[in-house]
Formats: structure tokens, sequence, C-alpha cells
């Protein structure tokens, strides 16, 4: 499925190294892979809604998964982060028969993304939420990264593999109301408004974004840790005399 020689010879060529980030938002991802691949890479976002503060070289906006379709052969490298609203498990669960009975739905494009990925021939990776149809091939969580935020992810990988790595101890709880209580700890929730849940200062700095203040689009983002480490675990797997080490 992938092309190691195109890969390689970009990676320690003249060439820059082209990874496309489908369902960019603001680019956490891109930011990722940005600090992995080095100064030689170029980053383009796809969107479909208008992304002003996307941090990569280049932005679509369109759909996804058809820019995937059409383009997505050009790249070395592909991420995807379908979105998740659709796939944990309180909207399969606990809160289907709400959301049917007020006429709310989500799409469900993790299976047809991952068709449009495979027909590419080339590496990706696709990240969503626990309860998704995404493959657990990795897990990552905040506290791997000494972040304060937990953010639990999980990345399937296309066309090549890697060690999942261990995961460590909460060091407590997430800050904020449960059940009528009100916790305090080490982690706060990047997700919602109220009840304690982070301000947008407090998500960029727990997520390491500085160049967005949308609250919103501040919660919907990777932190960049999780795509450095993704890029420089896939880059061992091609040039170990890198020396890049996951």
């Amino acid at each position: 499925m992938t092309q190691p020689t195109d890969i390689r010879r970009a990676l320690t060529g003249l060439e820059p190294v082209r990874v496309l980030d489908a369902f960019s938002c603001i680019g956490g991802a891109t930011e990722g892979y940005r600090r992995a691949f080095g100064p030689r890479v170029h980053v383009t976002g796809v969107d479909i809604q208008a992304q002003p503060d996307y941090r990569g070289d280049a932005f679509h906006q369109g759909d996804a998964i058809e820019y995937i379709r059409a383009h997505g052969h050009e790249f070395d490298f592909i991420h995807a982060s379908p979105p998740c609203q659709g796939e944990g498990a309180p909207t399969k669960g606990t809160n289907a028969a709400r959301n049917a009975a007020i006429g709310r739905t989500y799409p469900r494009l993790i299976a047809p993304t991952r068709a449009a990925l495979e027909a590419t021939g080339r590496p990706y990776v696709m990240e969503n939420v626990a309860g998704s149809e995404v493959r657990k091939d990795i897990r990552l969580c905040g506290e791997q990264f000494g972040l304060a935020v937990l953010m639990h992810r999980y990345f399937e990988l296309g066309g090549w593999t890697f060690p999942q790595p261990a995961h460590p101890r909460h060091r407590g709880r997430v800050r904020g109301w449960r059940h009528g209580e009100y916790h305090e700890g080490p982690y706060v929730a990047a997700y919602g408004k109220g009840g304690g849940k982070a301000t947008v200062e407090e998500i960029r700095e727990a997520k390491g974004i500085d160049w967005s203040t949308d609250h919103l689009r501040l919660r919907e983002a990777l932190p960049p840790a999780y795509t450095q480490w993704i890029g420089a675990a896939f880059l061992t797997t091609l040039t170990p005399a890198l020396g890049v080490a996951a």
C-alpha cells in the first residue's frame, strides 16, 4: 500500500514532505506534524468550514472526503479526524433516544473516510474518540505529554504499524462539577462551558495551542503533542538513520 521509496526521497532530499490534514479545524494536528517532520514539511488543511486561524501552509475549504479522493495520492502522508459528535458512546447510547426525539443527527464518516484513504495508496492515520469505529491501533492521552488535559484519542494506522506506548497513571481528577459536587484536579475540561470547564486561556495552555482564541475551535482541536508523537513514530518506521525518536 505505502510507497516508501518516494517518501524516503522526500525526507532525505530537497523536495518538501507533503502532508494532508483532513477535517483540519484550526490545525492542532497540523502543528504536530510540522514539529515532527521538520522545516521542509508542507501541510495542507481541508475542512468543510472556513478556518481563518488554520496553522498550516495551505488551506482548502470543502468536503474532506472528496478532497482525499481527488488529491490524496499527491501527498506523502495523510491525517484525518472525521467529526466525532456521532461517534462517542453517549451519542450512540445514553443520548440516542433523546437525539432521535428531536430529530438531531450526526454524520458517520469514518467508513467512507477509510475507504478514501485506502484508495490513495498512501500511509495514513485516522483519529477519533472512544466508542468510534476507528481501529484502536494507538491510544494517546494528555498525561503522556505532561498536558493539563486528558483527552483520550485513538489512532488507526494505515499502511504502517507502531507499538502502543504505555499509558501512565492519571495524577488526579478533571476539575469541575460532577453530580452536584465540585472537584479540584490537575486537568481541565476542554469541552462545553460552565461548571468549572476551561476558559479560552486555560485550553490554550492545556493543549499547547497559542495561535487561536476561538473557544469552539480550541475545544475541537487536537493537542499538537499527539501528532508530533505520531509523526515521529511514522518517521522511525521509514528512516531510522535520521535518528528521529518517537
